[in-house]
């Protein structure tokens, strides 16, 4: 072995002794630099020419998004702020959403690009120095090595593959609540025959006070107020103040001729799922306000009570996921949770309160449905005989009297799809009652479809009555029904719904449009049911109605 030298590199290209550097191994040497060094360049330069045609794209990106913005206004400069503004976000963060994915592609390229330059360029480096000693293919190996570019292609991949799990256990996946796996307790350390349903002795809606008893109770509460105060004025237009035995209050301020309107509700567990159960309470509350036609909530808060009945591990697992569900819910309504109150109760309830301050566009009083309107209904009916058919699955008893005329397989389907609406909110059908001139509408809920019916038609100026032909109702759950010896009334409709759609009265020539409309939005079906003629400002269903199964066709691996 020939001693190396300090601080002298040792090339050894076979020319004799190792310390003697030959003219012709130093100048492949110089030619192999140089050839690395243009390889180096012209990467270099094609990298700032890549970035600056991003750049481009980038400026040509942001113009045509500004184009878009204000074609955007000007196709909607009929409608309020409030309206026009959440849409023009939702528009903004799909546009975002687009380039994020463009700009992920590019870099994608660019790097491939620059992976194939840097082969490229070692390629030309280990040809130009062949004619080199195989004893400096080290330093060839070192410089490629140093030419090649950093890849952090598989970490964004991964980060990538996080995010798009991310967004579908946050719920972006518009399908998400049909591909819903069933609540285990086991996989959350519980029971495995825990059920949510058994901390109250009443489920859902069926907690409300009968309708005819409530009315009597609140004409203490009516009389309290004088004719004369029911209305404010500003810029002498009369500005409506409602509230009692209505959806929700509707009170004028003193400034501005703004209005606030506002709505309570709260109820038991009728789902297992508590995540669900916080979603459904929150989409029942907001209800209120959609079915007076305001789309927009600005705060809510939660009225919680835990069962005294829980064991703590119970509480701890359960709580906090009915109040997830109900913080998604309000997120997804573009609005906040930003208290309540939380208390200890020998039943499980939750709800809240919605609140949000409206101009006199923005709300629909529901008083002025005329004869030759057509009734509507957004959701279908069924719901409590869904989840009580879902319930006797463990009870063979009560099974027993409903097998021979729905499977088991049929009953989860039902059970399934009553979640499914119940979470569902009815803000894409309120916000069309102002596009297509709703006259009035409400929500059904706790008094089921004829109550709700005969509570709007008592509130309309007109002599008026409704007459309801067609019930949509969950596939099989009118066949349940009527083999449970029509314990429910689900064809009287007086089976109490639970988040159910709203009920609306539209000009007989808006409402197919209507229908049509909320199908192309939403991929949920509307359906005209009844229609308004001449009366005593009642309602009726016909002895025989038209039960329409919803939805009319099973699809394999489709919920509706």
């Amino acid at each position: 072995m020939w001693p190396q030298r300090s601080g002298m590199p040792e090339f050894n290209l076979g020319y004799g002794h190792p310390y003697v550097i030959h003219a012709a191994g130093l100048a492949q040497v110089q030619d192999h630099h140089k050839l690395f060094q243009a390889a180096q360049q012209q990467q270099q330069q094609q990298q700032a020419a890549a970035a600056a045609q991003q750049q481009q794209q980038q400026a040509q990106e942001e113009l045509k998004n500004l184009e878009e913005k204000r074609r955007f206004l000007e196709e909607n400069k009929t409608l309020s702020w409030q309206q026009a503004e959440p849409v023009r976000l939702a528009h903004e963060q799909q546009a975002a959403a687009a380039q994020q994915a463009q700009h992920y592609q590019q870099a994608q390229q660019q790097q491939q690009q620059q992976q194939q330059q840097a082969a490229a360029a070692a390629a030309a480096t280990a040809a130009a120095a062949a004619a080199a000693s195989s004893s400096s293919s080290s330093h060839q190996a070192a410089a490629a090595a140093a030419a090649r570019p950093a890849s952090p292609a598989h970490n964004l991949t991964a980060q990538d593959a996080l995010s798009q799990a991310a967004q579908l256990e946050l719920g972006q996946n518009p399908n998400a609540l049909a591909i819903r796996r069933p609540f285990d307790p086991t996989a959350h350390d519980l029971e495995a025959n825990f059920r949510l349903t058994r901390f109250a002795d009443l489920k859902g809606r069926g907690c409300k006070v009968p309708q005819d008893v409530l009315l009597k109770l609140l004409e203490g509460l009516q009389d309290d107020q004088g004719q004369d105060e029911h209305n404010n004025h500003f810029l002498h237009v009369p500005i409506p103040r409602i509230g009692i035995g209505m959806d929700a209050s509707i009170t004028p301020l003193r400034h501005s001729g703004l209005s606030l309107v506002q709505t309570t509700d709260f109820f038991y567990p009728l789902v297992e799922d508590p995540y669900m159960q916080g979603k459904i309470a929150c989409a029942n509350v907001l209800s209120d306000l959609y079915a007076m036609g305001v789309t927009e909530c600005d705060n809510m808060l939660m009225l919680l009570a835990v069962s005294t009945k829980m064991t703590e591990k119970e509480r701890d697992v359960v709580v906090p996921l009915i109040m997830r569900g109900f913080k998604d819910c309000a997120l997804e309504a573009g609005t906040t949770v930003t208290g309540g109150q939380t208390v200890m109760n020998p039943w499980c309830t939750i709800g809240g309160v919605a609140t949000t301050i409206c101009q006199p566009n923005e709300f629909i009083i529901p008083d002025s449905a005329v004869v030759g309107d057509v009734l509507v209904l957004t959701k279908p009916l069924g719901t409590q005989v869904a989840l009580n058919a879902h319930q006797w699955l463990d009870q063979p008893e009560r099974w027993n009297r409903i097998k021979l005329v729905v499977s088991e397989e049929d009953v989860r389907k039902a059970y399934q799809r009553a979640m499914d609406s119940m979470a569902r909110l009815n803000r894409t059908a309120s916000r069309l009652m102002h596009k297509y001139n709703a006259h009035a509408a409400t929500d059904v809920t706790g008094f089921g479809l004829l109550g709700h019916a005969q509570a709007l038609a008592r509130n309309q100026k007109a002599e008026v009555g409704f007459v309801i032909h067609n019930l949509p109702v969950i596939a099989k759950m009118a066949a349940v029904g009527k083999a449970c010896g029509n314990m429910f009334q689900l064809q009287q409709g007086n089976s109490a719904e639970t988040s159910g759609g709203l009920l609306i009265c539209l000009p007989r020539e808006q409402a197919a449009a209507y229908c049509k409309d909320i199908q192309k939005v939403e991929g949920y079906q509307a359906w005209i049911i009844g229609i308004v003629e001449k009366g005593n400002r009642t309602a009726r269903i016909i002895d025989k109605p038209r039960v329409i199964e919803v939805p009319a066709k099973e699809k394999e691996g489709e919920l509706w």
